[in-house]
């Protein structure tokens, strides 16, 4: 085996010495992601009430914004009060616009990569409606 000071530093950098695991993790250590988050939540929400001018973007409110590990990819969650219709057709003027929005969010929060943005509906206040409304029937019978 040859010995000298190549062969010595290649054995200390061995990623098993190193505590290191074999895998590579893509994720941003910290609150990063939350962070980033929040505000991608806050200004998307106030982009659909002031800035898009989309006929088909009806009431629509974002309820979250969940974010990957590597900070590329955002999903949006949407509320979209009306008809099942109504609520599509503003997700299609949503994900159309999702471009603008996009490169909207890199100027006002001036990241270097602005995530990709997929916008989802959110079924969580009609969940809530339905199951009050069960509630609500339950308290009525005897």
């Amino acid at each position: 085996m040859p010995s000298g000071p190549g062969v010595q530093s290649a054995r200390l950098l061995d990623s098993s010495t190193l505590g290191f695991s074999t895998g590579i993790s893509m994720t941003v250590p910290g609150h990063r992601a939350e962070r980033l988050a929040g505000q991608i939540r806050a200004e998307v929400a106030e982009m659909i009430s002031t800035g898009l001018k989309d006929p088909r973007i009806g009431f629509a409110t974002v309820t979250g914004v969940e974010m990957s590990g590597d900070l590329q990819h955002a999903r949006v969650s949407v509320s979209v009060l009306g008809t099942a219709d109504a609520q599509q057709k503003s997700l299609e003027g949503l994900t159309s616009a999702a471009g603008y929005i996009r490169h909207e969010l890199g100027h006002r929060l001036r990241l270097r990569r602005t995530p990709e943005l997929a916008f989802v509906l959110d079924h969580g206040a009609e969940e809530n409606e339905r199951l009050e409304m069960l509630l609500q029937k339950l308290k009525k019978e005897p």
